[in-house]
């Protein structure tokens, strides 16, 4: 399994991310997967990554939690939770995506 977790520097909610997914690969048990972080710093690398704002998680290539229509550029992503909108995603919806 390859995580890639690209953020930009301007928002702190990557870190929030980051501790999230390694806790949900714990959970899941993928002692073999890989986590990379990927800073994205300028408006063509933020379209060339198919970034939609900082965090953005893909798992082998797809981001799980990509909106239709979303725009690339650099920005604070936010999402959908139960307990409403988040810098990031929870801990069981990371692990229902790295699940599927």
């Amino acid at each position: 399994m390859d995580i890639v977790l690209r953020y930009s520097t301007g928002c702190p909610n990557w870190v929030e991310a980051d501790r999230l997914i390694r806790d949900a690969l714990t959970a899941v048990g993928a002692t073999g997967a890989r986590l990379t972080r990927e800073v994205i710093e300028t408006p063509e690398e933020a379209v060339a990554a198919r970034f939609t704002g900082s965090p953005s998680i893909f798992i082998n290539g797809v981001d799980p939690f990509a909106a239709a229509g979303a725009e690339f550029g650099l920005a604070c992503r936010v999402y959908q939770t139960p307990s409403g909108l988040r810098g990031s995603p929870t801990l069981d919806q990371l692990v229902r995506a790295l699940e599927r």
